[in-house]
């Protein structure tokens, strides 16, 4: 990995993909298998795991969707730190649009995410989409540092800031990943990406002519 690879990924993604602090290792790492293994989280259940009381797995951890945004963000932050660097050979629109292509598919083909939001669509949207959580801030801070370092580079020139242009192109994306949930359509991510790139270029057109 390239020095200015490495310093586009701590930018991005300050955690990397370490484990996150504020759960302790035993407590994550059942969490993590938990989830891939598409059963549900019980936290009566995972205290009882790890030979703990509910009471203080609770006073330790927090509630089950805290415990469950910590898993999220982990996996995302992953699929972010391969996308940045899948996309280290282009630059600007180019690159953008490929680490959106490129978290989207991750996201679609995790089965386990898929299981949790059959499960519980309401839990699960409020945590990958809101406002609160550490996946949807994560996400939307990574978005909009990607479009100021290219930016910075002279590779991407808008007049829209880069929170405001981060905030339409995620909620683009979610709009379609989502869709069956919050639409009753069916998810197309391929339509989602046609679409951020076709903005990001309507904008740079306009402010290069």
């Amino acid at each position: 990995m390239t020095a200015g690879l490495a310093d586009d990924i701590d930018r991005m993604v300050p955690e990397g993909t370490s484990l996150p602090a504020a759960l302790p290792a035993d407590v994550f790492t059942a969490a993590v298998d938990t989830y891939a293994s598409r059963r549900r989280l019980d936290m009566q259940a995972l205290a009882r795991q790890l030979g703990v009381p509910r009471a203080t797995l609770y006073r330790k951890v927090g509630n089950r969707e805290q415990v469950l945004d910590e898993v999220l963000w982990w996996r995302t932050r992953r699929a972010l730190v391969t996308a940045i660097h899948d996309a280290s050979a282009v630059r600007g629109i180019e690159r953008v649009v490929a680490v959106f292509a490129s978290v989207l598919s991750a996201v679609e083909g995790d089965a386990s995410l898929r299981a949790l939001l059959e499960a519980d669509p309401e839990l699960g949207l409020r945590i990958l989409t809101g406002t609160r959580s550490r996946v949807g801030r994560g996400v939307l801070r990574a978005v909009e540092t990607l479009l100021v370092m290219e930016a910075e580079r002279g590779e991407l020139v808008t007049d829209i800031d880069a929170p405001t242009l981060a905030y339409a192109l995620v909620r683009i994306a979610e709009g379609f990943l989502y869709a069956d949930l919050i639409a009753d359509r069916k998810p197309d991510t391929d339509r989602a990406v046609q679409l951020v790139e076709a903005l990001l270029r309507g904008l740079d057109s306009a402010r290069r002519r």
